[in-house]
């Protein structure tokens, strides 16, 4: 699957997941792993490479009952983009199968042009956060308003930058989303996974709960039980990677 855009990197695209190792600069290399590669027409691409899922999960998605992560995240953005929700445009998505089976799969995008991501304000001094707190949730409940609900809101799935019109945000990972009504506890649970002072964490689901005309106080109460539940179990099994306020 190749976007029109793109067309004239045909050839290029559809030989990248055979060279894929050897080009670009990785950037994230666990179970998947993700490269910025310069196309032949100059293009800056997101290439992101899926392993093989379990066997249940393979036949899932190669008899169609579930499209794959790749193939949603090359298709969901369309939605996100005529929402007016900011996100990288997709480029194209690659298979590849064994017998019927998928094996490894491509999605590759634009690379965003925003240089931040939420990581920064995992240990924020207080004086340096409060505005963007704000700003993320009014983001974030302007996407909520509009019937998306990314269900992996972490602060690598969420770009940024600032200019002098303010701050841009945009969402990554795509692949898993909800699409449709998103209630407060729904929209508020959606922050627990976001790294940074409890404050700061208390002053987004505030800013959230104003734009949506929420009850703050309730907000508040929702997001902090679902982040400490969350981060209470992350802990059991991961070293915390932030210092957490509970």
């Amino acid at each position: 699957m190749i976007n029109k855009k793109y067309e004239h990197l045909r050839e290029w695209l559809e030989q990248l997941p055979e060279h894929f190792e050897q080009l670009g600069e990785v950037i994230y290399d666990k179970r998947n792993q993700l490269r910025v590669i310069e196309a032949p027409d100059g293009t800056l691409v997101n290439a992101k490479r899926y392993c093989k899922t379990h066997i249940v999960n393979r036949v899932v998605y190669s008899l169609g009952i579930r499209q794959p992560k790749g193939k949603r995240a090359f298709l969901y953005p369309a939605r996100l983009l005529e929402l007016g929700i900011e996100t990288p445009e997709p480029i194209a998505y690659i298979e590849r199968r064994k017998c019927g089976l998928l094996g490894l799969s491509y999605f590759m995008s634009e690379q965003s042009k925003l240089r931040h991501t939420l990581f920064e304000f995992g240990e924020a001094q207080e004086g340096t956060y409060e505005e963007m707190a704000r700003e993320l949730g009014r983001f974030t409940a302007m996407t909520h308003n509009r019937g998306v609900l990314h269900l992996d809101y972490s602060p690598g799935n969420i770009l940024w930058d600032k200019d002098g019109q303010g701050y841009h945000f945009a969402l990554v990972d795509i692949n898993r989303m909800r699409f449709g009504e998103v209630g407060m506890k729904d929209g508020c649970a959606a922050l627990c996974r976001l790294w940074g002072p409890k404050r700061f964490i208390e002053l987004t689901s505030r800013s959230y709960a104003a734009a949506r005309g929420f009850d703050e106080d309730e907000a508040v109460r929702l997001t902090m039980a679902a982040r400490t539940d969350f981060w209470t179990r992350y802990q059991r099994r991961h070293p915390l990677p932030f210092p957490l306020e509970l």
